[in-house]
């Protein structure tokens, strides 16, 4: 199933575990982006309704749990055939494991370890949860040493109706309590029989009960006592003990009466006055004997006369007796020479041997050693020093975050500064540096946003830069990278954070393509990073002169356009039908003759307001021009004359032909429809259709304008 996504948000990774009903994954929360650990009911099981109830059971009994202690569930699920339960990941091993490598613990560590099992233990019992199999495989030891208990697949509410389960016996046999295996009440006080097996276990490396079979085992539990932990390893204190031999009593009576009075017992029998207290009793222990040990006082019968006849006769049989042994002492007494001097030799020969053990003791016994402190020191320098000295060093090490050790650097350990015995085990906690947070992702936020963020996560706004901007698609100012990466872990407190931002796309400024020809006007765009729309090509009839470019889109010459826009244009395909081609000689003297003067015409006709059609000429005497007009019928052009910068006339130009003629040194009558104008406007040029006709200059339509000007009129 790895690969699979389960629920469209869980990501299986990779297989961690498994047992006999389900198999646990390593999954990514894709949602909240964190790992997770996800329970999958076996195949085989899926159509199996008691299992499926069992499975899920196991969500509905732990999600009402909420402690330290407990692994937290965080979904439960079903996708097609597979049922799924999505719960917090712990990254470290089952105790299992750590007795299979390291049993017997140190008597701190398992005490540490069932106090937090018993702390989980009395708050699952106060919300009426029975766990029913706590086991070594079923409780998790994290990377920082915490124990969290987890599989509460068989867990039961206790109620009135599920108190006694007189069904099938569920759980591991191994650590069943007597009534569990009798398959009757299991009620707190089995939790806490099984805890007791636990601690044993973590203790002395084995089990106090083994058999053949699983049956065989659940009789021992039974009916047989087991070994004293103390036996099996005489390091265990005797207060430590007293905890094991008062869980684990037959009689449910006998037991503590709670997990929190037994949790009480766990946090005080390391104390230095109770560690050497008296062994643990129990009332049925004194069956048989008074209240002083003494054996029990007796009623015996009276006697009887028969019973009375029957001792006189004893008394003469044991006279006799008494004459026969008399006769016996009189044999030689060497009989008994031999047995004595065996009896010696026997006697010295035992002293020898108990004096050659207790010589051998003395060899044998472990030397003491000093234990340092080794705090500070990097992990494998301190555990070589512990090492040259005789000692051991728990592997792997207890890890715990530290804003004041460098990772890898001891920060604790369990003994220092005091005498201990060669040999002994020495547990260091390491640093693994200042506890670090996952890198949000910023990106696609802008930038103002993405640093309030970092900011929550109580990064300094001073350690957050903004790296080299770049030209992308998105708006300018938005988060297109970030170093270190989304989901990294980090140090807020120390971490130089930056980020990429966007300048938007690049852009050009649209240059002028109005009056280019198609050529130049490609030419143009490609070297300003900008392509033509072909397809959107249009030719249309125009006042611009044919084969210009008259209109170009989506913006105007001047502004700034995203590089690799593409550009319409519309290409001018001829004036509009009816449209004609003026040209008027236009004679304008200078101020005052033989003195320079400075010379500017401009029109109004349909190619717009104030074209120059004269570019400012210096003229010393009258000079004529010739002045373009394009026109459409019932339209009236404007000339407009400017001398040394300042207008001296307009003159109005109608679309039909008419004579035109102004004498600048003969200015006409006032009666004159021209209106007296002081220049001369003679010769209007042809309608673009060839001819015309004009006074003073009698100019055609085909003449080529003297300025510079084209005459389309007529072609």
């Amino acid at each position: 199933m790895i690969g699979q996504t389960l629920g469209g948000r869980y990501e299986l990774l990779a297989r961690i575990g498994g047992g006999g009903m389900a198999l646990v994954y390593k999954a990514r929360d894709i949602l909240l982006n964190r790992f997770v650990a996800v329970k999958v009911l076996r195949q085989q099981f899926a159509n199996d309704d008691d299992f499926v109830r069992r499975f899920r059971r196991e969500a509905q009994a732990a999600a009402s749990l909420s402690h330290p202690n407990i692994v937290s569930i965080y979904d439960v699920g079903q996708e097609d055939d597979t049922h799924y339960i999505v719960m917090e990941l712990v990254e470290g091993h089952n105790l299992n494991e750590i007795i299979r490598d390291r049993a017997p613990l140190q008597v701190e560590e398992a005490v540490r370890i069932a106090a937090q099992i018993c702390d989980a233990l009395d708050h699952a019992h106060h919300n009426q949860i029975i766990h029913r199999d706590i086991k070594p495989h079923n409780i998790l030891i994290g990377n920082n040493g915490r124990v969290k208990v987890t599989d509460f697949g068989i867990a039961r509410a206790v109620t009135s109706s599920t108190i006694t389960q007189t069904g099938s016996v569920v759980g591991s046999v191994h650590y069943f309590s007597p009534e569990h295996a009798k398959g009757v009440t299991t009620g707190e006080k089995s939790d806490i029989y099984s805890l007791g097996i636990v601690l044993y276990q973590m203790l002395t490396g084995r089990l106090p009960f083994l058999g053949e079979s699983p049956i065989s085992v659940a009789l021992k539990h039974l009916q047989e006592s087991f070994e004293d932990p103390r036996i099996v390893n005489p390091h265990i204190p005797q207060s430590v003990e007293n905890v094991i031999l008062k869980a684990m009593r037959k009689n449910p009576q006998e037991r503590y009466a709670s997990a929190r009075a037994m949790l009480g017992d766990l946090e005080t029998c390391l104390q230095p006055q109770r560690l050497h207290e008296p062994r643990v009793q129990f009332a049925s222990e004194y069956e048989g004997e008074d209240k002083d040990g003494e054996e029990a006082t007796r009623v015996i019968p009276a006697l009887k006369p028969d019973m009375r006849m029957s001792s006189e006769e004893t008394v003469a049989k044991s006279s006799s007796r008494k004459r026969e042994l008399a006769a016996e002492e009189e044999e030689p007494r060497r009989r008994w020479v031999l047995p004595t001097v065996l009896g010696v030799i026997a006697v010295i020969l035992i002293g020898i041997l108990i004096w050659a053990i207790s010589a051998l003791n003395g060899a044998l016994k472990p030397n003491d050693v000093q234990v340092p402190d080794v705090t500070g020191s990097q992990y494998e320098e301190a555990k070589a020093e512990l090492e040259a000295l005789g000692l051991k060093v728990m592997d792997p090490p207890i890890k715990l975050p530290s804003d004041e050790y460098d990772p890898n650097e001891v920060m604790d350990q369990d003994r220092k500064n005091m005498t201990v015995k060669e040999g002994s085990t020495i547990t260091l906690t390491v640093s693994t540096g200042p506890e670090l947070s996952v890198m949000p992702d910023v990106s696609g936020e802008s930038y103002e946003t993405a640093v309030e963020q970092l900011k929550a996560h109580g990064v300094d706004e001073s350690r957050i830069t903004k790296g080299e901007e770049v030209y992308d698609d998105a708006s300018p100012g938005t988060v297109l990278d970030q170093e270190p990466k989304a989901n990294a872990e980090f140090d807020p407190k120390t971490a130089e954070i930056v980020l990429t931002v966007s300048k938007g796309p690049e852009s050009v400024e649209m240059p002028d393509l109005i009056g280019k020809t198609l050529e130049e006007a490609k030419a143009i765009l490609l070297q300003n990073n900008l392509t033509l729309d072909e397809d959107a090509l249009s030719y249309e009839p125009s006042f611009t002169p044919k084969g210009q470019v008259f209109k170009q889109f989506p913006v105007d010459p001047g502004k700034q356009v995203d590089v690799g826009t593409a550009v319409k244009l519309w290409i001018s395909n001829g004036y509009p039908e009816g449209t004609k081609e003026k040209w008027i000689d236009v004679t304008v003297p200078p101020a005052e003759d033989g003195k320079e003067s400075t010379i500017r015409i401009t029109v109004n006709d349909e190619t717009g307001e104030d074209i120059e059609r004269v570019a400012p000429q210096k003229i010393k005497s009258a000079t004529t021009f010739r002045v373009l007009l394009v026109m459409l019928p019932d339209t009236q052009g404007v000339i407009k004359i400017y001398r040394d910068k300042v207008q001296q006339e307009e003159i109005p130009v109608p679309y039909e032909d008419q004579p035109l003629w102004v004498s600048p040194f003969d200015p006409p009558a006032a009666d004159d429809p021209i209106g007296g104008l002081p220049f001369d406007t003679g010769g209007q040029g042809g309608d673009g259709n060839g001819g015309g006709q004009g006074q003073g200059g009698q100019h055609g339509g085909q003449e080529s304008n003297p300025q510079g000007g084209n005459n389309e009129g007529g072609q």
